[in-house]
């Protein structure tokens, strides 16, 4: 334990100085009190000179107290007064024995032994012992047979009086050395609590969203810089929330006051990325808005934070998106209609030689492919499910004709396929739906590999349903990475500025269709160490 040393300052010792005069005076107060209570009793009182002559030393000491600079004046001269009070109470006892000057040494005792610890305790005890019994001794008449106990027993009492004040003392010291640590500790508490606040104020008005704080009575106890921008836009004044009229997605129906992000969020309940329209049809933002309630230690509702984000320029960015690859999805369809009509006519001529036809037929296979992804494409920009046609086919033979049309691109980069042996596998499902997403996972496997690698493709059948894996050789994908996997037109930033090629719709559009057909694709991977993409079907739908 660190004890620090206080200088005292002028209001201190202005105190110190205050408190001895206040405990003189008490001193001071109580002889005057018995003098002028014996006094009307006995009117001889005054005559007697020893009497006297104490009382004017308590007094004089009186005086003294109130006169003195004691701030400049060492601590141990503050003794001389109470030494000085029980000498004249002493001497006062000597003038007047029966009235009862001897309980009032008490008050002197209790001062040195609150101001000068054990030593003064032990000191004013021995000090006035010596005073009463040397009086006695050298009053000149021999003490009585009644006189001699109660002497005896003075020292004992004020002994009493004298332990207590000190034991009391040292307690009230420590417990002071206590509170005063704890006041420390408090205080340091207190202001790095209000350091931690003005960080997080400083943060909170620093970041481009909105942050909200409202108490259990729905009252906002604290809105950022960007909150009150979005405020001063949509015209609320003073917080007043409820006031705001907000939209659905089709930026013409309000919401019910009751389903209202913030009337959810002041009712305790959590919101989660709610995307809401607000201002009037035609001049509309669009604010995304989640909101967490706070529970006190009693795990009650005490309030809630809300987070607003002003999202227009985001959705207006995909809705843009969305538009170009809808307008040019439909602008690719034409050309490509008229390029297998074409190529259905050249092939319904009986004269071609055998390898020109095998060649026109590899074209018109491709450019179907091509016109179902042009479609694919469509769709996904529409929010439309893709189409199923079901019908009866062979998992294994859709594997193994995806293999051979890219064998020959996985041959540019020597990388090769590794598959176990296969027996069929009988399926309820749409076969060209089936093929597009195996040519998306060979693809990918044969993007992202390494040069020279492999790719290993085994079907597993189960009791309700088949699982399809195919592993490659390549670099892997980060926890980053996986997270956004599925997300429409997401590539990962390793291979967006790569020579690599792609639309982010691929695995996205084969997970909906693994879904429609009542199964799932999922990936697996660690940085370095590959991919293997599991794609499960069904055994009967």
């Amino acid at each position: 334990m660190i004890s620090r040393r206080i200088q005292p300052d002028r209001a201190h010792q202005e105190r110190v100085e205050r408190s001895i005069f206040i405990t003189q005076l008490l001193v001071g107060s109580a002889t005057l009190v018995l003098t002028a209570v014996a006094g009307l009793v006995d009117d001889q009182l005054f005559s007697q000179e020893l009497f006297l002559a104490g009382i004017l030393i308590i007094f004089a000491t009186t005086a003294l107290s109130a006169a003195l600079p004691w701030r400049r004046l060492p601590k141990g001269a503050i003794a001389v007064l109470p030494v000085l009070d029980l000498l004249g109470l002493v001497i006062a006892r000597e003038g007047e024995p029966l009235l009862g000057t001897t309980f009032l040494l008490v008050f002197p005792v209790i001062w040195l032994a609150t101001h000068f610890g054990a030593r003064g305790a032990a000191g004013s005890v021995a000090l006035a012992t010596i005073l009463l019994w040397g009086a006695g001794w050298l009053r000149g008449v021999p003490m009585t047979a009644d006189e001699i106990p109660r002497l005896a027993i003075v020292p004992v009492m004020l002994a009493f009086v004298a332990a207590t004040t000190y034991t009391t003392t040292r307690r009230a010291a420590a417990q002071w050395v206590l509170l005063t640590q704890q006041s420390e500790l408090f205080e340091g508490a207190l202001r790095r609590s209000r350091r931690q606040e003005n960080t997080l104020d400083a943060i909170f008005n620093t970041i481009d969203f909105g942050v909200v704080g409202f108490d259990r009575q729905a009252k906002p106890n604290f809105i950022n810089r960007a909150q009150r921008e979005m405020f001063s836009r949509f015209g609320v004044k003073d917080g007043q929330l409820s006031s705001v009229v907000v939209y659905r997605d089709d930026h013409f129906t309000p919401y019910a006051e009751q389903d209202r992000p913030f009337q959810r969020a002041i009712r305790g309940e959590s919101v989660d990325r709610a995307t809401v329209w607000v201002g009037e049809p035609g001049h509309q933002s669009a604010v995304l808005i989640s909101a967490t309630p706070i529970l006190d230690e009693n795990e009650n509702y005490d309030g809630g934070v809300m987070v607003a984000r002003d999202v227009t320029a985001e959705l207006r960015a995909i809705k843009a998106r969305d538009d170009l690859v809808a307008s040019v999805s439909h602008e690719l369809r034409t050309p490509l209609t008229s390029i297998i009509g074409y190529l259905e006519l050249a092939l319904d001529d009986e004269s071609l030689d055998p390898s020109t036809r095998r060649m026109l037929e590899v074209a018109s296979k491709n450019s179907d492919r091509l016109l179902a992804l042009v479609a694919d494409l469509l769709t996904t920009a529409s929010q439309h499910e893709l189409e199923i046609v079901r019908g009866s086919c062979d998992l294994s033979v859709i594997v193994t004709d995806a293999i051979e049309s890219l064998r020959v691109v996985a041959a540019e980069r020597d990388i090769r396929f590794i598959v176990s042996a296969r027996a069929p596998v009988h399926l309820e499902a749409d076969a060209l739906r089936l093929r597009q997403v195996i040519d998306n996972l060979f693809s990918n496997a044969i993007k992202y590999n390494n040069h020279s690698g492999s790719i290993t493709v085994s079907l597993i059948e189960g009791a309700t349903e088949v699982e399809l894996r195919v592993t490659d050789t390549g670099r892997g994908m980060t926890p980053g990475e996986q997270i956004k996997l599925f997300d429409r037109f997401y590539r990962a930033d390793s291979v967006r500025g790569s020579s690599v090629h792609g639309t982010g719709l691929g695995l996205r559009i084969s997970r909906d269709i693994c879904r429609q057909h009542g199964g799932d694709l999922r990936l697996e991977s660690a940085s370095g160490r590959g991919v293997t993409a599991i794609a499960t079907l069904p055994r009967a739908s």
